[in-house]
């Protein structure tokens, strides 16, 4: 049992470090996705808010301020590019549209370990670097951050990435019935735009929309790790959002293993 443990750890973390390699070894590449786009959507959410300011006169909206908003853009844009999986959600696919699953699938390892440890391998290693911005921003600006509840949100975040990859597997696993699947990857990031907080706070909604919505899983994307870092929300949202993301990810897997199963049964691989 201990062997088989060992063997497994060693495996995914193999897998991890796989993704790390095959990333820097293009630098251009990450240096654009890992700091330049980063760079650009806070810039852009910066200057949105302060045109929202602007327009409507005020120095409060819901009771927080210009520069509580600020905060929240800035960390807003920092998690919303940890917990999107779009990459690997669309090599999953195109495996399974083209037939090289095929060397995958007779290999000692399960399809979905196999890109989620390449998807957390790649987002820790990202983190790190995209990190420096939000960071200089708040120095530059002194927006209001409370640095010690950094190591909950990041955890919540990363726990939510369990979720993520579980719904990229599930349409993945949708390639084995349908084609054109890629258009149910574009659709899920513009609901997970709107439904994780990446648009704007949740609690800008209004009732009732406001605590169904925040109530969803999807919520511990950026609304409440960001809330709960800018002191939005306290720690009592932190240990819900826990809850509803286990929740989510029992039931999207339950769902993921019947489709990929019933999948295989139906498959006929002739690529590589």
């Amino acid at each position: 049992m201990k062997r088989s443990y060992t063997v497994f750890w060693k495996r995914n973390l193999a897998f991890a470090k796989l993704a790390i390699v095959s990333n820097l070894e293009y630098r251009l590449n990450y240096f654009v996705d890992a700091v330049v786009q980063p760079t650009l959507t806070t810039g852009i959410e910066i200057l949105l808010w302060f045109a929202v300011f602007r327009g409507a006169q005020t120095t409060e909206i819901a009771g927080f301020t210009r520069e509580y908003y600020l905060s929240y853009a800035l960390w807003g844009a920092f998690f919303a590019r940890i917990c999107t999986s779009w990459m690997y959600e669309s090599r999953m696919i195109q495996e399974i549209d083209s037939g090289s699953i095929n060397s995958l699938l007779t290999r000692p390892m399960s399809y979905y370990e196999y890109y989620f440890s390449q998807l957390m391998g790649y987002k820790f290693i990202t983190t790190i670097v995209s990190m420096i911005i939000p960071l200089m921003a708040i120095g530059i600006f002194e927006l209001p951050t409370k640095f010690a509840r950094l190591p909950m949100a990041f955890a919540l975040e990363f726990y939510y990435l369990i979720l993520v990859h579980s719904i990229s597997f599930v349409i993945a696993s949708c390639a084995f019935y349908l084609n054109k699947v890629y258009s149910f990857t574009a659709a899920k990031n513009l609901a997970l735009w709107l439904l994780t907080g990446e648009l704007f706070p949740l609690d800008l909604m209004p009732e009732p929309f406001k605590s169904f919505v925040i109530a969803l899983p999807f919520s511990a994307g950026v609304y409440v790790p960001v809330g709960y870092l800018t002191g939005r929300l306290e720690i009592a949202s932190i240990y819900q959002s826990f809850i509803s993301v286990t929740i989510g990810i029992v039931v999207v897997n339950l769902l993921g293993a019947w489709m990929w199963k019933k999948g295989l049964n139906v498959y006929t691989g002739t690529g590589a």
